[in-house]
């Protein structure tokens, strides 16, 4: 399953965790453990959809605004730059 992260990421560049769990067919919290072995690794970085995703209005779906990409992180790819769907 970790060579299908590898190359769903490789192919798409960032996806939300929400997809990847679909991609793979397991839960959110289980496609996050193993992107956390890729992370450790430096092949993967984890962003967020917007800076308040996660600290202000907690009405959209954590699994949704939790991004994820193949390669190193640059200083701009800590955010998206995306507006919050309910805002």
């Amino acid at each position: 399953m970790l060579g299908d992260i590898r190359a769903y990421l490789e192919e798409r560049g960032q996806a939300p965790l929400s997809d990847i769990a679909r991609h793979l067919d397991v839960t959110p919290e289980v496609a996050r453990d193993m992107l956390e072995l890729w992370i450790r690794k430096g092949k993967v970085h984890r962003m967020a959809a917007t800076p308040s995703c996660g600290t202000s209005c907690s009405q959209c779906d954590p699994a949704t605004t939790e991004i994820y990409a193949w390669g190193k992180a640059s200083p701009q790819d800590v955010f998206l730059q995306q507006k919050c769907s309910l805002s």
